[in-house]
């Protein structure tokens, strides 16, 4: 007997109380980590994404537009891309050139763009993570993956979840999703941290309700 049919051979009488292939597998994964609140998830949301060094800012829906317009203004943003189906009260204390969302638009062109404004699909409290699933208010994936900075727009509490599990029931996978935790950033072999190479170098998130 050589060393595969050894291996083999046990594999096999590991097996053999094993079920069907047509069996059913349970998994006892935990569905949500703890019993918290809508403020409570709303909370551990913002702590992640800082921690993430993401920049959390809260307000009311009366107080986005202005909160956008001085973020923009911080920023220096002379130009912003808008998807589609952006709320356009949302950019209306801003006087910042407003770049379309065109299938047209090139790399190039997307990254001469100082900012870009979405809103998101759902915010997961415990991974601190933002889910844009290319709806009419969050546009082409691209558009959050070329410009240097991100503001997205969270509505809490009705688009924030505890886990990831509960995230999932509300996505559809045939849709285009990117899931955001934090900036852009990649570290080499001796852990030299990079940020905006695979994305934007400054994630901001609004969490307005």
């Amino acid at each position: 007997m050589n060393s595969r049919e050894r291996i083999l051979g046990r594999v096999r009488r590991a097996l053999a109380d094993a079920p069907g292939d047509d069996a059913p597998i349970e998994r006892a994964y935990l569905h949500v980590h703890g019993d918290r609140g809508a403020e409570e998830t709303v909370a551990l949301l913002a702590a992640n994404l800082a921690d993430y060094r993401a920049l959390v800012h809260r307000c009311s829906p009366d107080e986005l537009p202005s909160v956008i317009g001085r973020l923009l203004a911080e920023r220096g943003a002379g130009s912003v891309v808008v998807p589609p189906g952006l709320d356009a009260g949302w950019l209306a204390r801003t006087g910042a050139d407003r770049v379309e969302d065109t299938a047209a638009s090139t790399a190039d062109e997307l990254d001469r763009v100082g900012s870009v404004v979405t809103a998101c699909a759902v915010a997961i409290a415990e991974t601190g993570t933002i889910v844009l699933d290319g709806s009419p208010d969050q546009g082409r994936r691209r558009i959050t993956l070329v410009p240097d900075h991100h503001i997205c727009v969270v509505r809490v509490p009705d688009q924030v979840v505890s886990s990831v599990p509960q995230a999932l029931e509300r996505l559809d996978p045939a849709r285009p999703l990117t899931w955001i935790s934090g900036p852009s950033a990649t570290s080499d072999i001796e852990l030299d941290r990079v940020e905006g190479v695979h994305g934007p170098r400054t994630l901001e998130v609004i969490l307005v309700g």
